[in-house]
């Protein structure tokens, strides 16, 4: 979907729709004051005070016809340049403007734009003529605050988007009800997969029995894999003595990212932001030889990190998630191949799981930052040159990022573009010179010398939390057999004849660690079989007279219109294969 935001040309059509759509709320209320209307990357929006008028669908609908008659005038759209004061006075009766230009310098220079009848305060630039703006779309209202606090008076928001075509305009619509249909917050909603609730607090979902199937699947797969590489699985506590942190450094580079510290027994606790500190403790709880590396400790581990309310998104970003996270404390001499290791377990998942959309980066420290990041040049590059050399020696293409760094060592990210929205990142392998030096870690090499060890953080699936709403926005909530909450639905035809064979054959699916739900509610069979799909069951069995007589079962798979006829054996034979084989159809 198009970003407004990178392209100059959509962002001036935007930010001129947002001064239009504001001229029109004008006209139809028009003691209506204005907060702010930037550009945004679907759009436009402006946040209105509207008195006691709470806005309702019909209004959207007479805001539009308003634009459009504005439109049809055809004003010119023109810039003037005035002083501080002036700018006080021209909006003495708009407190919220007033605020904006108190904020200003008294030699800052201020534009305004002026349409008809209409004038608002903007730095633009804008089109020239509102007659540019016909091919435009309001698409909600919400609420919002006054400068984003909560403390402060409530206002409208009503967002738009504007295009150069009606083509454009048609097709960004489409994008965008594609968007809706793939959001993991409606699927989320619709499927029972997971819930929030304020009461509980922002940003702390909880996954349903539903959702946590598929939670639970994915730790399996993920640790199954990691046994059988080596991995040992540990547990640690959510939170940690803040003295943890500041011997890590965590305190001092992560604190505004972490909840504020608590007092309990005269000792200061923190909510875990990451779990790199416990696994430190963990390795440093008894002596190692060098014959006991590389060490592969690996957890499904609960973090908490504080996320500002407004980047909060369902399960994609929250304030609590659990990492699919690991530490292999490794030699010197065995960082190529346990790097080599890691990339070749996301190959490999990423194979299996069907993800393709995908590149590599290699974060790096910027240089010039000397708050961020860990001071010793010498550790920064031998570490950044390090993973450089990995990259290039199995020919793995990449590209630079520099200041994307962790403050104690470099990394290598995998970004993954889902199917709406930005990239972002899901797996990670970060090189780290600097926290085993940190807690003092040390093993004893084969001279009966002590070194210190080098870790390598890593996290496959990332956090499962967004994996999840990765996967359920990929396939729009239709998930694999294997994934899915519900596997199989049996629907009787007529309860009355062909319940009891109903009964029978979901017993035998049961006893094979099959997940079955049967439908006995005496509704029509259509009205059965269509919310069968809505719930995106990927097999529904079809129980009647013919498949009594002949001991056997027929099934129609998730959207296909084919009915299939089996014996009842071929087909819980066909089921556990295609649950085996994790297939992503």
């Amino acid at each position: 979907m198009i970003n407004i935001k990178e392209s100059e040309e959509l962002s001036v059509l935007n930010h001129s729709c947002a001064h239009l759509m504001a001229q029109a709320v004008k006209h139809l209320y028009p003691d209506a004051k204005f907060w702010v209307g930037p550009v945004i990357e679907e759009g436009f929006y402006y946040d209105i005070d509207l008195g006691d008028k709470t806005l309702t669908n019909e209004d959207l609908e007479k805001i539009s016809k308003e634009m459009k008659r504005l439109v049809k005038d055809g004003k010119r759209i023109i810039r003037r340049e005035i002083s501080k004061e002036e700018a006080l006075e021209m909006f003495k009766d708009d407190p919220y403007k007033v605020d904006l230009i108190n904020e200003m310098s008294d030699d800052e220079v201020i534009s305004c734009y002026t349409q008809g009848d209409f004038t608002d305060l903007c730095r633009g630039p804008h089109v020239l003529s509102v007659k540019e703006l016909k091919y435009f779309k309001l698409l909600k209202f919400s609420g919002s605050y006054y400068k984003g606090d909560s403390k402060n008076k409530a206002l409208q928001r009503i967002y738009g988007v504007c295009f150069k075509t009606t083509e454009d305009l048609d097709a960004h619509l489409k994008e965008l009800e594609e968007a809706r249909e793939r959001d993991h917050r409606k699927i989320g909603k619709d499927l029972g997969i997971f819930m929030t609730n304020d009461l509980v607090g922002k940003g702390l979902p909880m996954y349903l029995p539903n959702g946590y199937i598929i939670w639970e699947e994915l730790e399996n797969y993920i640790k199954d894999k990691e046994k059988k590489l080596g991995y040992k699985h540990v547990l640690t506590p959510p939170l940690g003595n803040v003295s943890l942190y500041k011997t890590s450094g965590h305190w001092d580079h992560y604190q505004e990212n972490m909840f504020p510290k608590m007092e309990v027994d005269g000792e200061e606790f923190v909510l875990r932001p990451m779990n790199c500190p416990h696994h430190m403790m963990i390795y440093a709880n008894e002596m190692h030889s060098y014959r006991d590396l590389p060490i592969r400790i690996g957890e499904i581990a609960r973090d908490c990190r504080f996320e500002a309310s407004g980047a909060l998104k369902g399960i994609e970003r929250v304030r609590t998630f659990c990492q699919n996270d690991a530490h292999l404390f490794v030699s010197k001499e065995q960082i190529g191949s346990e790097i080599k290791s890691v990339v070749d377990l996301i190959m490999d998942v990423y194979r299996e799981l069907n993800i393709k959309n995908f590149h590599f980066e290699l974060s790096l420290r910027d240089p010039a930052d000397k708050v961020k990041y860990y001071p010793d040049d010498e550790m920064w590059e031998n570490a950044e040159e390090t993973l450089r050399n990995v990259l290039k020696e199995y020919n793995i293409d990449y590209v630079e990022k520099i200041g994307e760094a962790a403050f104690y060592g470099p990394k290598v990210d995998v970004q993954v573009k889902p199917a709406i929205g930005p990239e972002y990142t899901l797996s990670t392998c970060q090189l780290d010179f600097c926290l085993p030096m940190k807690f003092d870690l040390t093993y004893v090499d084969s001279e009966g010398k002590k070194q210190t060890p080098v870790v390598i953080h890593r996290a496959i699936l990332g956090s499962l939390d967004r994996f999840i709403a990765y996967i359920l926005e990929e396939y729009k909530g239709a998930l694999p057999l294997w994934l899915s909450p519900v596997q199989i639905n049996i629907i009787p035809v007529n309860n009355e004849y062909h319940l009891d064979y109903a009964e029978k054959i979901y017993d035998l699916l049961k006893k094979e660690n099959i997940r079955v739900s049967l439908d006995e509610r005496n509704e029509k069979l259509s009205y059965k079989m269509r919310e069968s799909v809505i719930k995106k069951v990927p097999y529904t069995l079809i129980l009647g007279g013919n498949e009594i007589d002949s001991k056997t079962i027929s099934y129609r798979k998730y959207k296909s219109e084919e009915t299939v006829n089996m014996s009842t054996i071929e087909f819980i034979n066909k089921i556990k294969e295609e649950i085996k084989n994790k297939s992503f159809e």
